[in-house]
This record gives structure tokens, C-alpha cells and sequence, in this order.
């Protein structure tokens, strides 16, 4: 009995722990009370709730399978439960799992909307969005006024490039259900994404007249204004974030991202600095800073400008070979700036590991394959160079860059007449190009000389042969 007296008063300082916003005691007080009496499933499912406030999704999961569990021992299985643990498992990065879970609630309650609007996220994030439209067609089927179903959508829209489509919808959330959160906001960035950048600008505003202190918005607001080249306000909107909260990583990046464009460099490596420090795997922050280093160019920045890029580096290809879905592996963007970062940096290497994996993921990407050509040539793989740099113009046959590159390599190689044909090919294309230019004029000063020097040895030939005619001794006719 004192066990279970025990058990009850560490639930009860729970609750008031949890109501304090003191997650990290909570969660102690419910574990020795579970510790105490194992077979509670509410503990378990107050449990999940704490730890779902606290950030830590994957374990509210584990928390709220439990609770399930118990529930269907005792022949009561608890639909919220299984939809609690699939939903935090979505914002854990496991979707997959989570649809097993959605599958279950949706076993208990099929008429469950909300169901219907975690399932679409969860497919969402695996990029199956084909089945999250029937998803939508089914929800639609049990209610179709709900507005929450309708921004589900919008999201697998956007993803999928359908912009207008996704205007839509989101405006039809917000006329069905204008308490919606941020609804706003999300038709903001849709308009934004179809160019209808003052359109999102008076709706984001209307959105912060409602909540001044969104910090989401303040920020999407902010890069929106980036995007129009209201580079003051744009700041101005950062540092509203950071007055909000000092230690927010997304506005001290954006704030460094707007000293680049406005070539602050201090600035930009001072925030850049402060984004490492409050978290370190915060995505492309690293190339961000090697970037600037480089900019600033200074010696005594190379060792950390090395160190930023084989980091970010080897980071990028582990996280492009374990992810199986396409949309959560590294962007395409970034891993070409980080080649590109890498070969600046003469880390030919890494460079080329880097395009390997570009090309692995885009075999139809030219300029991977061009880039490549470069590192290959620089690290003098002579003949990979050149077998890349024809890959790149199979690809895209007007692209002198690579034109210009194997015009180089035959040039190492001593293949002049090769040389020259690639280079007369890069000047029918752009003939102004002032590099290709001064490589024609060398491969004319060397088609000269060697012209010259022919010339003398034939001179010097005839001469001979005409010495001997006339210079040879005369004999005594006697």
C-alpha cells in the first residue's frame, strides 16, 4: 500500500512540475512512479504528454506504445494513444514507422479526421505524394470542411511544385477555418514561392498583427524581404527574433547570410561563429563559414577553412548515403558549393568524392560531370579529366568551360593539333572570351615557332647539301 501511496504523490508532483514547465522533473517523478507500479497506462500516456513538450519525440513515442500496450492487454485499445505515438513519430524523422501506428488508430476510428491529416505528413516526408492525395480524397469523404485537411495537402503540393494548387487549398483552409495555426503565414510562403512576393509580404504582416511575437513568421518574413531586397527591414525583422530569444540559430545565420549579400564580412563570420556554437550540425553553417574565411583571405584562416570543409564534407556524403528518401538527402545545391569550396581550397580529394556523389544522384548533370573534369585535372588524373570533360559536353554540347579544359589538357599532354581544335570549337560558341583568346594566340606563337625552327632546319639542310657541292676540294687533273 505505501508503494502505491508513494506512486500516486509522485504523479500528483508531476502534474504541478508539468504545469511549471518543468519537463526534466516531471519526467523524473513520473519514471518513479512507474518504477513503483509499471501497469498505469495513464502514467505512461502523461508520460508521452511530458515528453513531447520537452522536444523529445522519439522517446514520447516509446511512451505512448507503452500506454497502448497496456490498453489492449486489458482489452481497451486507446485510438489517441496510437495516433499520439505515430505523430511523434513523424516529428521524430521516422514516417514509416509511424504509418503502422496511424494504421492501428485508424483500425479503432475510422471516421478520425485527424487521422486522415497525420497520415498525409507522414507520406509527406517519405515523398509519397500520390498516396497523400487519396488521402485527402478519403478525408474529404468524412468531412470536407476541414481545414486542416486542406493545409495537409498544400504542404504535398508545395513539394511537389504544384504552387497554384497549393494557393488554393490554403486559401480554402483559412476561409473553413481561419483559427487554423499560421494558416496565414503557410499561404504566404505559397505565394511567395509563385513570385507573388508583395501578396505574401501583406499577408505575413497581417499574420504578426495576430501574433507579434511568432517567431516563425518574424523569420519568413525576414527572408522573404531578403528575397525583395529590402535588405534594412529584412535585419530589422532578425533582430525582433533575437530580441525574443537571444540564442535563436535561424536568425543569427539568416542575419550572417545578410551581411554576405551586403559584403559584411566581419559581420557575416561573427554570426556564422555564434550559429557553430549554439549547434553544430546546423545544416550548410559550415560551408557558410569556410565560404567567408575564403573571402577574407588570410593565411592563417586556411587550417580552419580545411577543417570546416572535410567536416562538412564528410558529413554530406554519409548523410547522402544512408538517406533513402531524396528529399531529406543533402541539397544538390549545397553539395556543389561545397565541391566547388573544396577545390578552392585544394582539397582535390574530397573534391572529387564530392562529384562522385553528385553524379551518383544526377547522371545527367553536366556540370558535376564538368566539375569533376577540373578536380581530376588538378589532382593530374590527365585522362580522367578528359573522359569527364567529353561526359560534360555529351551532356550539354555548347559548354565551353569544359571546351576550354580539355583544350588545356591536351595541352599537358603535347597534342597541339587536338588543343586547337577544341579551342577554335569554344570560340565559334563565344568568341569574345578572353581567356580562350589569349590560349589561341599562345597555340599561334607555338604553331609560329615551330613553323621557324622547321624552317631553319631546312635552311640549315640545303645549306649543307650546297656547302658540299661547291666547297669541295679540287683534285690534281695529273
Amino acid at each position: 500500500m505505501n508503494d502505491w501511496v508513494d506512486a500516486e504523490q509522485h504523479v500528483e508532483r508531476a502534474h504541478e512540475l508539468y504545469d511549471a514547465g518543468r519537463w526534466d522533473e516531471a519526467e523524473t517523478e513520473l519514471r518513479q512512479a512507474l518504477s513503483l507500479n509499471p501497469y498505469q497506462a495513464e502514467w505512461y500516456f502523461n508520460l508521452g504528454l511530458t515528453l513531447e513538450a520537452a522536444g523529445r519525440n522519439s522517446d514520447a513515442a516509446t511512451a505512448f506504445a507503452q500506454c497502448f500496450t497496456l490498453h489492449e492487454e486489458h482489452d481497451q485499445p486507446d485510438a489517441n494513444s496510437a495516433l499520439l505515438a505515430g505523430g511523434n513519430l513523424v516529428r521524430a524523422d521516422r514516417p514509416e514507422s509511424a504509418l503502422q501506428w496511424f494504421d492501428k488508430a485508424l483500425s479503432l476510428e475510422p471516421m478520425n479526421i485527424t487521422i486522415f491529416v497525420n497520415r498525409i505528413e507522414a507520406l509527406i516526408d517519405l515523398d509519397r505524394h500520390e498516396e497523400a492525395e487519396e488521402v485527402f480524397y478519403l478525408g474529404q469523404q468524412i468531412d470536407p470542411a476541414h481545414g486542416e485537411l486542406y493545409a495537409a495537402i498544400a504542404e504535398s503540393l508545395m513539394n511537389n511544385k504544384h504552387t497554384e494548387r497549393a494557393v488554393w487549398c490554403l486559401r480554402e483552409a483559412a476561409r473553413l477555418d481561419p483559427e487554423l495555426p499560421r494558416v496565414r503565414a503557410r499561404l504566404a510562403g505559397a505565394y511567395a514561392s509563385a513570385g507573388r512576393l508583395e501578396r505574401a509580404r501583406q499577408l505575413y504582416l497581417r499574420e504578426l498583427r495576430t501574433d507579434p511575437g511568432d517567431l516563425d513568421t518574424l523569420l519568413d518574413l525576414g527572408e522573404l524581404l531578403m528575397d525583395m531586397h529590402r535588405y534594412t527591414e529584412s535585419g530589422e525583422k532578425f533582430r525582433r527574433v533575437l530580441e525574443l530569444e537571444p540564442d535563436q540559430a535561424d536568425a543569427h545565420f539568416l542575419l550572417g547570410e545578410l551581411a554576405e549579400y551586403e559584403q559584411r564580412i566581419a559581420d557575416a563570420l561573427v554570426h556564422y561563429d555564434v550559429v557553430i556554437r549554439l549547434d553544430k550540425e546546423y545544416p550548410a553553417v559550415r560551408q557558410r563559414l569556410a565560404r567567408v574565411l575564403q573571402l577574407r583571405s588570410r593565411d592563417e584562416d586556411t587550417p580552419r577553412v580545411r577543417d570546416l570543409l572535410g567536416r562538412e564534407s564528410r558529413g554530406l556524403l554519409t548523410k547522402n548515403a544512408e538517406e533513402t528518401i531524396e528529399s531529406r538527402k543533402p541539397p544538390i545545391e549545397d553539395m556543389e558549393e561545397v565541391a566547388g569550396l573544396l577545390l578552392d581550397a585544394s582539397m582535390t580529394n574530397e573534391a572529387i568524392r564530392v562529384y562522385q556523389a553528385l553524379i551518383e544522384r544526377r547522371p545527367s548533370n553536366h556540370r558535376a560531370h564538368h566539375g569533376l573534369s577540373v578536380a581530376m585535372l588538378e589532382a593530374t588524373r590527365i585522362n580522367e579529366g578528359i573522359t569527364e570533360a567529353k561526359e560534360a559536353l555529351k551532356l550539354q554540347p555548347k559548354f565551353v568551360p569544359a571546351m576550354h579544359n580539355l583544350a588545356l589538357a591536351y595541352l599537358r599532354e603535347n597534342q597541339w593539333i587536338r588543343a586547337r581544335y577544341w579551342v577554335r570549337q569554344a570560340l565559334q560558341i563565344e568568341p569574345d572570351d578572353a581567356p580562350l583568346r589569349r590560349l589561341r594566340l599562345k597555340l599561334r606563337i607555338h604553331s609560329t615557332l615551330i613553323g621557324v625552327f622547321w624552317a631553319n632546319r631546312k635552311f640549315r639542310t640545303i645549306s649543307r647539301a650546297i656547302w658540299s657541292l661547291i666547297g669541295r676540294p679540287v683534285r690534281d687533273p695529273a
